[in-house]
């Protein structure tokens, strides 16, 4: 058995054969990071009958080849981009290559046969790219309105609209009546419009992107909707960072890839655990955030964090677990819905 680690990049992608008894490096290529590279990876890769590729996690760098190699019925599993750097800082050979790089991949792959497996993009990978769009957009929409917030203050101190007001209607409105007091010719009351334009057409377009998140889950995702606290924005962000649910064995290998399983500090007579500050964290904070909902509208979560507080935990410690509650109850409403007959 042979294992193929990549480092993926745009331009390239180095591949490195690595036998999995010995360890030992058997050769090496490096080919364009396109179609025809990716067929002429494969050809090269032929000689070994018994073969499972391992690729260096980089999302849009490394998912084009992922899925040409997927079509082709090959074995694919994902190494974290900080699990092949720990791999390296452990090599005896010392520096930083390409060729370095794909021999920690695969090595990587071989000390851990419980990483994520490749399939083919499900259909919630669309969910996944109109969600990160939209996150851009908005903190777009963020940075021009703290600086147009500065540059407001710096005209007239007792104006005073929160950067997050801009969003809205009222408040773009109230600042453009603002505006129209002052000279026009003024370069900063200049930059100030063309900051409003801009932060109105961010706007538009999140609502946009907002519109069409929302349709595409009520429309193919709705039972996601049953989990209390959760909303149309949020099921799709955990729609499009889960991706294919089988490919979690169970529920707790799900709470440790978002970051919400604490992790152990015992030792001896201690007993106790810490934050897990690892882990996905834009799965992390979708599930925070149907846990704040929860409390502040679904009685079973308050009484099950006062439960907690009562066995001596603090708050934070209590939405902790509370966090692990819902991931549970996610997973259980993924797995219901992917075995459900069609």
């Amino acid at each position: 058995m042979v294992t193929i680690g990549i480092d993926p990049h745009k331009d390239t992608h180095t591949a490195v054969a690595v036998e999995d008894a010995t360890g030992v490096v058997l050769d090496e290529v490096t080919v364009v990071a396109r179609d025809h590279g990716h067929q002429q990876l494969v050809r090269w890769a032929d000689r070994y009958a018994r073969r499972c590729w391992a690729l260096e996690d980089c999302r849009h760098v490394s998912g084009r080849l992922e899925r040409a190699l997927l079509a082709r019925g090959e074995a694919v599993v994902r190494v974290p981009p900080k699990m092949m750097g720990e791999s390296r800082r452990g090599e005896r050979t010392w520096g930083k290559s390409d060729t370095i790089d794909a021999t920690a991949v695969a090595r990587a792959a071989l000390r851990d046969p419980n990483l994520d497996r490749g399939r083919l993009a499900p259909a919630t990978r669309r969910l996944r790219l109109l969600t990160d769009r939209r996150d851009d957009v908005v903190a777009e929409r963020t940075r021009e309105s703290n600086r147009l917030r500065w540059l407001l203050h710096d005209l007239d101190p007792g104006l005073r609209i929160a950067a997050r007001k801009f969003a809205y209607g009222p408040a773009v409105r109230r600042a453009r009546q603002h505006l129209a007091a002052f000279d026009g010719d003024d370069i900063a009351v200049q930059i100030a419009l063309e900051l409003l334009d801009r932060i109105e057409q961010l706007t538009a377009t999140e609502r946009r992107y907002a519109v069409q998140i929302r349709d595409l889950v009520r429309r193919d995702y709705g039972y996601v909707l049953d989990l209390p606290g959760c909303g149309e924005l949020t099921a799709a962000k955990l729609l499009g960072e889960i991706g294919d649910i089988t490919r979690f064995a169970s529920d707790a290998k799900l709470a440790m890839h978002a970051g919400v399983a604490p992790i152990p500090v015992s030792s001896g007579r201690s007993n106790r655990v810490r934050l897990n500050r690892r882990g996905n964290r834009q799965l992390n904070v979708a599930i925070h955030r149907i846990a704040i909902t929860q409390l502040a509208c679904h009685p079973p979560a308050r009484a099950f964090v006062e439960r907690r507080r009562r066995d001596g935990k603090s708050t934070t410690e209590a939405i902790r677990a509370l966090k692990r509650h819902i991931t549970r109850a996610a997973y259980n409403v993924l797995s219901q819905a992917d075995t459900a007959p069609t």
